[in-house]
């Protein structure tokens, strides 16, 4: 039996594996990350199973070809973690490109409700008794402007949810879809008109830090920014800045530059050493989560389920349509 070892492994990650693997693989699930430090791990395994703040770099990778893996299996989209040129041609990366658009997309629209309507404050106000509901005053979202950077199909279904609040939508993409039904328009353009920003496009070398001081410079005063995609999108000094001068009216962050020290972790008794992230979680204008837009059933369903066919293909040889390349 082919042996399977999953790092960052979380206590919602083993039943939807297990329900989809039917014994098939033997699964050693680690809660540990992948990193230099705890690379061993996957001695004796054929394939090594690895999620979006595992570090595998060229140390990792190189050891992963000593060990003799022969797959890495990336359970989610992103693979700005990965030095997959390190193991060209030794090992084989797949990932799970797409396992609920619709997860990421209306969470995204859930940020946007609950910061422009003071949702969280009210909340907390609630919670003590305090009914007052002095500085709670949103904008109706009926007729504003979102500017949607990103058009796969996470941005095409948190379009079509922008558009049924009767929202006017611009987007932006390096690489547009001559078939869509939206406007796209240069990225100065979108910064300017937007009311609402909202972050849907992978991290690459042409989208690092796409948000920053001169982005923020082009803007709306008091324009919202959400990021749902990854944390390396925004420039964090400069988003904590122009927040702190209320440049930017609020922002919906799902993800953090620097957050794979922090993320999928319990840090309430000692708390962090992360100044920037300590701040923005500390501004009323801010609401960060924790990377959890992903993380509904369904999603978890369908990135066991594509994960183990991605593994399955490889050992039968077939093409593999979910390849890292």
């Amino acid at each position: 039996m082919k042996k399977i070892a999953m790092f960052d492994t979380k206590a919602y990650d083993k039943k939807p594996f297990d329900l989809a693997n039917n014994d098939r693989y033997e699964i050693l699930y680690y809660e540990s990350k992948l990193t230099p430090q705890t690379v061993e791990l996957a001695k004796g395994a054929d394939v090594v199973c690895a999620f979006v703040n595992d570090d595998l770099d060229q140390y990792v990778i190189e050891h992963l070809v000593q060990m003799k893996v022969k797959l890495v299996a990336m359970r989610c989209a992103g693979f700005s973690n990965v030095d997959y040129p390190a193991g060209a041609g030794k090992v084989k990366f797949v990932r799970v490109p797409a396992y609920s658009p619709y997860a990421v997309a209306e969470f995204a629209m859930g940020m946007l409700l609950c910061l422009n309507r003071k949702i969280h404050k009210a909340y907390n106000r609630t919670r003590d008794f305090n009914f007052n509901i002095n500085g709670l005053t949103g904008m109706d979202l009926h007729g504003k402007t979102v500017g949607v950077i990103g058009t796969g199909k996470i941005g095409k279904i948190f379009i079509a949810i922008c558009r049924g609040f009767g929202m006017r939508v611009l987007a932006y993409d390096l690489y547009p879809d001559p078939q869509a039904d939206f406007e796209y328009v240069p990225l100065s353009r979108l910064f300017s008109e937007s009311d609402v920003i909202s972050l849907h496009c992978p991290l690459t070398e042409q989208t690092k830090h796409i948000i920053n001081k001169k982005a923020i410079e082009q803007m709306k005063e008091h324009v919202i920014l959400l990021n749902t995609s990854r944390g390396g999108l925004c420039e964090s000094q400069s988003l904590f800045t122009a927040l702190k001068e209320k440049r930017i009216g609020g922002a919906g962050l799902d993800v953090y530059e620097e957050e794979a020290e922090w993320f999928f972790e319990d840090h309430s008794a000692k708390g962090i050493q992360d100044d920037t992230l300590a701040l923005l979680t500390a501004m009323p204008n801010v609401l960060v989560t924790s990377h959890q837009a992903f993380l509904t059933n369904e999603a978890l369903q369908n990135i066991a389920e594509v994960t183990l066919e991605n593994i399955d293909a490889f050992f039968a040889g077939k093409e593999l349509i979910n390849e890292i390349v």
